[in-house]
């Protein structure tokens, strides 16, 4: 995960450090915030690849911080939320459905399930545009396509190419 950014928020310095120490040995560039807001400064200037946060943030919630991120990257930029405050089926259910959350874990969160999780939704990512052609492709293509369909349109019917 080599160059991949991650931006790091909890209002909690200990946790912060935390999970700093388990990001950056992994090769990941780490940007930390101590609450939602400095949290959606830093992620408009740093654009990050990866977001883990804090439910509960001081200046702007958690979920509503995960709202915005996921909006504004169009879910381009997965975030995991780990919290020690809400726990259970509901609040998960609600932070990847209602908030768009990639992931949530509960604390105190296994630091190898953290990371695999973060490697995983990155390799996701990655894989969706490996297998889609480029805007300039689709272009050309239709082009040619619409090219070849004026072509045949002018021919009499015995002559157009059959579709089978």
């Amino acid at each position: 995960m080599a160059d991949k950014k991650v931006l790091l928020v909890d209002y909690d310095a200990q946790s912060l450090d935390g999970l700093s120490a388990l990001f950056e040995p992994a090769g990941f560039v780490v940007t930390k915030a101590v609450d939602g807001l400095s949290a959606w400064e830093k992620y408009q200037i740093e654009r990050p690849d990866l977001v883990v946060l804090e439910a509960i943030l001081p200046r702007l919630h958690g979920f509503d911080l995960t709202k915005r991120i996921v909006q504004d990257s169009r879910g381009g930029v997965p975030v995991i939320i780990v919290t020690g405050l809400y726990r259970g089926p509901q609040y998960r259910h609600e932070a990847l459905t209602a908030f768009g959350a990639a992931e949530f874990l509960e604390k105190p969160v296994d630091g190898a399930r953290l990371l695999q999780a973060a490697r995983d939704l990155l390799r996701e990512k990655a894989d969706v545009g490996l297998d889609l052609p480029t805007p300039d492709e689709i272009a050309a293509f239709l082009h040619r396509r619409l090219a070849e369909l004026r072509q045949t349109a002018g021919r009499p019917a015995a002559e157009r190419p059959q579709k089978h």
